[in-house]
């Protein structure tokens, strides 16, 4: 059995009891991450599959976050994403492996034929349906602008980092996944108390909610308040999970996307 069999929406528990408590053995690191990022198979009762494994004693200390907290944030992201039901954020566990306690995500395969949905575009040939998010330049000094799909799938994820306030959404943390569906990857900065949204997803910034963002967030206001919240305080600090909250009735309240702040950078660096 591979990942892809294991598809969250196909047996969210057998996915799950795999990443918890499956034999994890590590192929290798992903040496572009900040953090350390390991590759490893996991193999329990004849399934298999791949998954993402961030040991806490490879977190890199940070000014703004507490020191050994990202691998529960990476799991708190989940359980929001989960209480959506948009089933954007793989599955994520928080486990002991070969390099002690830390996250444990299942492995998202990119099909090969994936159309973008992110990226540096030719500022002069932006392609339909695209939003303009900042301004660039190549080495040459050609003119090129950072954009994204005006897609749905992208702007369910765009509303989920604004509750759980991702400080750094890069277009590489956007996978495709199968059955024409994305994920989110990569939230160790989430969760801040403080404003800190950064992301590469503002093409919505002022406009209006889609309805099923709408009601995806009623029913997050009243799951936040009960075994959500329960669940996230195992992760978050009380501060962190009231904050989840707030955000939410925020959002509820103006029915729009977020406006970037003025207080804080807009876009993560770099941004893809």
């Amino acid at each position: 059995m591979t990942s892809s069999d294991l598809a969250p929406r196909q047996d969210g528990d057998a996915v799950l009891n795999l990443l918890r408590d499956g034999e994890l053995t590590v192929e290798g690191r992903l040496v572009d991450a900040s953090n350390t990022t390991l590759r490893g198979v996991l193999t329990r009762e004849g399934a298999t599959a791949r998954c993402v494994y961030k040991p806490v004693r490879g977190e890199r200390p940070l000014w703004d976050f507490p020191d050994g907290t990202l691998a529960g944030r990476e799991v708190a992201a989940y359980l929001v994403s989960a209480a959506t039901g948009w089933d954007l954020v793989p599955p994520t566990v928080l486990r002991d492996g070969p390099f002690g306690p830390g996250s444990c995500q299942l492995w998202i395969d990119k099909p090969i034929d994936a159309d973008p949905l992110v990226g540096f575009v030719p500022a002069d040939a932006l392609p339909p349906r695209w939003f303009p998010v900042a301004a660039a330049r190549d080495d040459d000094g050609t003119p090129y602008a950072l954009a994204h799909a005006d897609d749905p799938r992208l702007a369910r994820l765009a509303v989920l980092d604004a509750v759980i306030n991702n400080a750094d959404r890069k277009g590489g943390h956007v996978l495709h996944g199968a059955d024409d569906r994305i994920h989110g990857v990569d939230h160790g900065v989430s969760f801040h108390v403080e404003e800190k949204l950064r992301t590469v997803l503002w093409g919505w910034a002022g406009r209006p909610l889609p309805a099923d963002a709408v009601s995806s967030l009623d029913q997050l206001a009243r799951q936040v308040s009960g075994h959500l919240g329960e669940d996230l305080a195992a992760h978050l600090t009380q501060g962190e999970v009231t904050e989840v909250a707030a955000r939410v009735d925020r959002l509820r309240d103006r029915g729009q996307f977020p406006l970037p702040s003025p207080d804080w950078p807009a876009v993560p660096w770099p941004p893809i």
